[in-house]
């Protein structure tokens, strides 16, 4: 792959991750202002946040079959648009029935487009031979800050959710979709894309790769208590103002920008395993904090920690996977991209029924101990690569998605 074609590749797939960051972030920062324009009843509400995961669980299992027929880049480009005309949708429609239809359009495709990235970033770095998945992930964090942004200001001046929605795809629908015609990546020299599918099913020990799968649960954990209930902990528990309440959250976002800007240095001066632990670490430690802090300040101090140290743990995890499976990491990574929903889906019900029956301190302690079992599987992110017809991996040439 020439040196030309690999940068090409890695800008328009940050791109795509920065697209994706802003697009999700406008969705769930404007639930609220979604419930009101279709009348979903509080009832009613937890079961469509739910079908959200549970359709890109879905997503990201069909992804991994067509990959047997087509390469990632194919259904990257094709996934992006379907996401951002989803948003569209859900802020366009009036009936219940449509903010049904769109977010689950919007779910089924973003499982498809998370699994499908991530495949792309991991053969990129293999290409590369160094550590760049970080700065993709740091793309999408940037992204978020930026979708977040432009929902408070639509909020914030009453614009309806299609014109704070708009926007946002007008640019970077076209820019994503030009931009797909450089996704480049690795694969194996002399098979096309339905024979290494083929066998990419076969050679994947689901054994092997749990205990990545526990690690994104539990990361996911992490990150989606942060994203649910730091505002309320802050309000409710350490008696901050409204205000100051939405504070952690964006600071949470600009740490994992920056965790990530500097994560891929970090990994290629320490390596892999030292910065999981790291991470794990800081990010248990920041759940301490958060649950042992007397005021707001000292609560925030805790959510900037956790954000430096969950910012690592997803994009490294995905790595890991490619690595275990050299010659079946599209496979990998699309079973293993499930378990991202599955964390996102158990963490905010569990602090939930724990802070209710027993004490919101007391149920930051739960992350805080799942996300410190990480270090038992920390070994798991330096494991060499899983036998693969014959035990060696397979030589990578250039490949255009």
């Amino acid at each position: 792959m020439t040196d030309a074609r690999l940068r090409h590749g890695r800008a328009s797939l940050t791109l795509s991750f920065f697209a994706q960051g802003v697009t999700f972030a406008l969705l769930v920062t404007r639930i609220p202002a979604i419930q009101d324009r279709y009348g979903i009843s509080d009832g009613l509400l937890p079961a469509f946040l739910a079908a959200v995961p549970i359709l890109a669980g879905v997503g990201s299992v069909i992804t991994e079959k067509v990959v047997a027929r087509v390469r990632p880049g194919v259904v990257l480009r094709w996934a992006q648009p379907v996401v951002m005309l989803a948003l569209v949708a859900a802020g366009a429609g009036d009936a219940l029935w449509e903010a049904a239809l769109a977010l689950g359009a919007f779910g089924l495709a973003v499982g498809a487009l998370d699994a499908s990235m991530n495949m792309i970033g991991v053969s990129l770095q293999r290409a590369y031979r160094r550590s760049i998945m970080l700065g993709f992930h740091a793309a999408y964090s940037l992204g978020g800050i930026a979708g977040a942004s432009m929902a408070w200001a639509g909020a914030h001046w009453d614009l309806s959710l299609l014109m704070s929605y708009l926007p946002a795809v007008v640019v970077l629908l076209p820019a994503a979709f030009v931009g797909s015609r450089w996704y480049a990546e690795g694969r194996a020299a002399a098979e096309g894309p339905g024979e290494e599918g083929a066998k990419d099913t076969a050679s994947v020990s689901f054994k092997l790769l749990m205990p990545l799968c526990l690690v994104m649960s539990f990361a996911y954990i992490g990150d989606s208590t942060v994203s649910n209930w730091s505002a309320k902990y802050l309000h409710d528990v350490l008696g901050s103002s409204e205000q100051l309440s939405t504070v952690p959250y964006n600071v949470y976002m600009v740490t994992t920008l920056l965790g990530r800007t500097v994560g891929d240095f970090g990994v290629r001066r320490f390596g892999a395993v030292a910065v999981m632990r790291f991470g794990s670490v800081l990010a248990a430690a920041g759940f301490a904090v958060v649950a042992a802090a007397g005021g707001a300040w000292v609560g925030m101090l805790g959510f900037t920690m956790l954000g430096f140290g969950l910012c690592v743990v997803m994009p490294q995890t995905f790595v890991a996977a490619g690595r275990m499976f050299p010659g079946a990491s599209d496979t990998a990574i699309a079973r293993l991209n499930v378990f991202n929903y599955v964390g996102f889906l158990i963490g905010s019900p569990l602090v939930g029924v724990l802070g209710d029956a027993w004490s919101y301190r007391g149920a930051m302690l739960v992350p805080m101990v799942l996300v410190l079992a990480t270090l038992a599987y920390a070994k798991s992110f330096d494991a060499p690569p899983a036998r693969y017809g014959g035990g060696h991996e397979r030589p990578h040439t250039a490949d255009v998605g």
